[in-house]
């Protein structure tokens, strides 16, 4: 970080001295586009924040929001920058001081907060009410920035033409420092990304203490990087919150102790194969699985040993399933195992397969399955009395095993 900063210092010194063309389009095009970015970017950690109810999210999502507006709408407000012919006594735009210096303090305020208050208890209220402290935090940083008198915020012929920027340099570093440290606990892409974007910022404002007027090379410079830090946050956010729609969209899917299918993909996945083989005439099998005594190990051994019981079950079934079939956790003690092109023969011989592996894993307390099978089409044509047919067949089997327990007890 440092020797970016010495780089990024040295180059703004350099570009300070140089003519500058114009270039004012430009600038407008590029202010509309950090605006769009940072209205985008809001919607995001909006839409996280929805999700996680954390406060870093909302907090962000609101100066993001402000920030973009504010951008935004200085492209439809004509002369609102100031050009290059102003002088060298006018001091940074509100623009300016609005999307940098808030921007830093709103990045540096979750650090103090997530600790104690990092999960909002009533999101929509909190919504507003952060909306409503930015806007008054806007006032008062506009009111501040107006107050102050020129000549400490404007020095021409000093080392540091804009002075003022160290002020929100300051508060970027802090997030730096900050943000980096989250990172040993938090370290999804939307977290490294704040820690990148808030250097790309920190050099923004370094840049900035070389402006001399509007539109010189310097801001130029500061322009760009603070472009980089909206983009980089955007992109981010946007690829963060499509992997936690695909988490939720897998815990939504899967068994949580086990990672098979759950009950309601195991449906989904039966009438999808239905569908499929009443077009092509194929068949396809469901085997239905109930652990034995699992209540006795519970009991006797402890949950934890009962845990591990349904898991070995579904290791079980894993490692005797091919990739297109499904293995499934229907609930409790109940398993399934959906397999395509598959007749009675090689679903028999797959059952078989499952309990005797099972049977024969060498781990304690020993465990057995019963299990019962039906197949399209020769046992029924649809998923209800598919189940129905297999669930017939399971209870069989599990009198059956009952019985010979019984007998081997008696003897």
């Amino acid at each position: 970080m440092l020797l970016a900063a010495a780089c990024v210092f040295a180059l703004a010194w350099y570009l300070r001295h140089q003519p500058a063309p114009p270039m004012s389009l430009f600038f407008g095009e590029l202010t509309f586009a950090n605006g769009l970015l940072a209205l985008t970017y809001s919607a995001a950690a909006f839409a996280r924040f929805r999700g996680n109810h954390h406060r870093l999210s909302l907090i962000l999502a609101g100066a993001f929001a402000l920030n973009g507006v504010i951008l935004v709408s200085l492209t439809f407000i004509a002369n609102t920058a100031s050009t290059s012919g102003a002088g060298l006594t006018v001091r940074d735009s509100g623009a300016w001081v609005f999307t940098r210096t808030l921007l830093a303090l709103l990045f540096v305020v979750p650090l103090f907060v997530e600790h104690s208050l990092l999960v909002a208890r009533h999101p929509n209220r909190e919504i507003v009410l952060t909306l409503f402290l930015i806007v008054i935090a806007t006032a008062l940083l506009s009111t501040v920035h107006y107050v102050l008198p020129l000549h400490l915020l404007v020095r021409p012929h000093g080392i540091f033409s804009r002075p003022g920027n160290f002020v929100p340099a300051a508060l970027f570093l802090s997030a730096v420092v900050g943000y980096r440290k989250r990172l040993s606990s938090n370290r999804s892409l939307f977290d490294r990304s704040l820690v990148f974007a808030a250097s790309l910022n920190f050099l923004c404002c370094l840049a900035a203490t070389q402006v001399l007027v509007d539109f010189d090379l310097p801001f130029r410079l500061a322009a760009v990087l603070q472009f980089a830090s909206y983009v980089v946050l955007l992109g981010a956010a946007l690829f963060d919150n499509v992997q936690l729609f695909e988490r939720v969209q897998g815990l939504a899917a899967t068994d949580s102790l086990t990672g098979l299918a759950n009950y309601r993909h195991m449906i989904e996945s039966l009438e999808s194969e239905s569908l499929r083989s009443a077009r092509t005439g194929r068949p396809f099998s469901i085997i239905l699985f109930d652990l034995d005594r699992l209540k006795a190990i519970n009991d006797q051994q402890g949950h934890l040993a009962g845990n591990r019981a349904i898991c070995r079950v579904a290791e079980a079934l894993r490692r005797n399933s091919r990739t297109i079939d499904v293995p499934a956790r229907c609930g409790g003690d109940e398993f399934a195992l959906i397999l395509p092109e598959t007749g009675p023969p090689d679903a028999a011989e797959v059952l078989h397969r499952v309990c005797v592996l099972l049977s024969h894993d060498g781990e304690f307390p020993p465990i057995s399955l019963s299990a019962g099978s039906a197949s399209f089409p020769a046992d029924a044509i649809t998923v209800e009395a598919l189940l129905a047919v297999a669930d017939r067949a399971l209870y069989r089997s599990k009198e059956k095993a009952g019985t010979l327990a019984r007998h081997a007890y008696a003897q």
